[in-house]
């Protein structure tokens, strides 16, 4: 069996997992971003234990190509989630960290 906190840092891993690998290579523009920013919160928020979320995409890295569009990349993520199973939250976030894309636990909590 599995404590909240464990479960509510799963949860908050799981989703971080997701976005990365359902959104990299969305063809994007720094026209767009605020769009796919904004349909990225709204679908993981409808998920189970999702407190809150926050997608921030770097628009300096967002190059044109060839036809006028980039492709998201994971070093373009800034991405804050709570999670909540519960008593238990946990904030974790998906951002570069010397030009890799990491997931991280930022920090676990225990409601009194």
């Amino acid at each position: 069996m599995f404590t909240n906190r464990e479960q509510a840092i799963f949860e908050a891993g799981i989703k971080l997992g997701a976005i990365y690998h359902q959104w990299i290579g969305t063809p994007i523009s720094q026209n767009s971003a605020a769009s796919v920013e904004s349909a990225i919160e709204q679908a993981v928020i409808l998920q189970p234990f999702v407190e809150e979320i926050t997608v921030r995409l770097d628009r300096k890295l967002m190059t044109q190509n060839l036809f006028g569009y980039s492709e998201l990349s994971g070093l373009m993520f800034n991405v804050d989630i709570v999670t909540r199973v519960g008593f238990s939250y946990c904030r974790a976030r998906l951002a570069s960290r010397e030009g890799y894309p990491l997931m991280q636990i930022v920090e676990c909590n225990e409601i009194p």
